[in-house]
């Protein structure tokens, strides 16, 4: 089976570089991409692609990266339920970032990027994680046709 992601966008807010309870490092952030499509008389549509980076590769995403930042990454597709504050249950569909790299001019990324311009950390699965580096997340086996 095959689950890579490949993508090349806009930062759309500064990413907030957080600690789990067992002292690992996690960033949140999203990805505006570009569609490659643009009927005639419209203007071009984005997707916006939530994304999330752990350990070393986060660090390196907080210190590098800001809103409006050009980045390259490349990860997987993961998914996760959980309870919302209003108890609703909810899922949610992110891209965890293995690679990232910076792919804007230099004058994009400042003077503070360092001489080497790709950070490639593996990512932990949600399955190998301690449940209490979540919120509330669901058995999500209900949802598997097999």
């Amino acid at each position: 089976m095959i689950n890579m992601v490949a993508l090349m966008g806009r930062l759309t807010y500064e990413p907030e570089l957080r600690t789990t309870n067992s002292g690992l490092s996690v960033i949140s952030f999203q990805v505006a991409c570009d569609r490659s499509y643009q009927a005639s008389g419209q203007e071009r549509q984005a997707d916006f692609i939530d994304c999330v980076a752990w350990r070393q590769t986060a660090e390196f995403i907080s210190r590098y990266f800001h809103k409006g930042s050009m980045i390259a990454v490349e990860g997987s597709i993961q998914t996760r339920n959980y309870t919302d504050k209003n108890g609703q249950n909810r899922k949610a569909v992110e891209v965890v970032a293995n690679n990232v790299s910076f792919c804007g001019s230099k004058a994009e990324t400042g003077n503070a990027a360092p001489q080497q311009q790709e950070y490639n950390q593996p990512a932990p699965s949600y399955s190998n994680a301690d449940s209490s580096d979540f919120e509330e997340i669901l058995d999500d086996d209900d949802d598997l046709p097999f």
